[in-house]
Formats: C-alpha cells, structure tokens, sequence
C-alpha cells in the first residue's frame, strides 16, 4: 500500500485510529465502534471504506508498514556509505523512538500477529509479507557488509536479519511487560554490541 494512494481523508483517519487503538488495547479487545469514536466517524463511515475489522486490521497493517518504510527511508543513517554503519545505524534509531506511550513506540505488526497467528490467516500473512519486506532491506545491508568487511560466517545475511527482528520485537514485549522502554533500551543496546562483535569491530 502506498500511503499517497490513499485521497479519502475519513479513510486515512479510520487506518489512523486503528493503529492508535489496536497499539493499546490489541485486536481482540479493539472494536469497530472503538475504532469510529477515535476517528470520529459513524460507523456508517466505517463500513463504507471497510467490510469488516478483519479487514480493516490487515489494511491497517499494510498502511503501518508503508509509513514506517517512509520513516525509516528518510533517517539519516541510510544516507551512512558504510553498509555496517547503516545497520548500527537502524538499531539506534529504533532505539531514538523509544519514547512517549508505550502504543506510540511499539510495533503494530508484531501486536496483531501475536494474537491473530492462529485465529486469522489473512492478518498473518499480510504481517508475514511487511515483516519480510522490512528485514529485505536489512538482509541488503548485511550482505554488503558481509563483503566489505571479508568476514565468512557461519550463517547468513537473512538469519541475522531476522535475529535483529526478533530482538526488536521482543524487546517491545518487555517493554509492555515492565511498562517502560528501559529494557527496550538496554536490549538495543546490546543488540548494537553483538553486531559490531560479528563483524570484529572494536
């Protein structure tokens, strides 16, 4: 989904309050009337842009997805020549935006896949598809990496991609555990050192 392809602005704000309330309160507990006063429309509105919140949530995910790509296109650190820089690079920006309310810093994606896995294929499989797209643009920095730096490891640029993720998202599940982004904090952190380790950086 490409966000500038969106012109409905009651439709932007409908995908704006989902993301907003699904964040804090999860898909099974979010309902459409919740998603309507947050956006200020009937649900007469609603369901003209949406059949249903299943709808809606794989929708929401994929406009989530597209700003956060825009968002992470447009940091300063993938301007950084260095392929390795640019991905300490990522790892501290998403450490930077660790502030304010737990539901402003904390991934939408990994929220709806956590409880939709088993119960709505089709959510899933859009979180599948955005989560790849993302770790793609990692997977690229890695590889180049891999060859500036002349490092033979015994695993590859995808798994180590995915590793990142995975520390990331599990990261913001403590986060929301303890109510707080310290341990978010301390674990990027920690993620940093690990990658600069692999690659016998100092």
């Amino acid at each position: 989904m490409q966000i500038a392809e969106i012109k409905n602005e009651s439709k932007v704000r409908i995908l704006d309050a989902a993301v907003r309330v699904i964040r804090t309160k999860g898909y099974a507990a979010t309902r459409v009337e919740d998603i309507c006063e947050a956006a200020g429309l009937t649900k007469g509105g609603f369901f003209h842009h949406f059949k249903s919140k299943e709808e809606l949530a794989a929708a929401a995910v994929e406009y989530f997805s597209a700003k956060s790509e825009s968002l992470y296109a447009d940091a300063p650190y993938r301007k950084l020549a260095d392929p390795l820089e640019r991905l300490l690079g990522y790892v501290e920006f998403r450490k930077s935006i660790l502030e304010g309310e737990l539901q402003d810093y904390t991934c939408l994606i990994g929220t709806m896949v956590q409880e939709t896995y088993a119960t709505h294929p089709h959510i899933r499989e859009v979180c599948h598809r955005c989560i790849g797209a993302h770790t793609a643009v990692l997977v690229a920095d890695i590889e180049a990496a891999i060859r500036k730096y002349g490092v033979s490891p015994q695993w590859t640029a995808k798994s180590l991609a995915y590793y990142t993720q995975s520390v990331i998202q599990g990261a913001f599940i403590l986060a929301k555990a303890q109510h707080g982004p310290d341990v978010a904090v301390s674990s990027l952190d920690h993620l940093r050192r690990y990658l600069k380790l692999i690659f016998y950086r100092s």
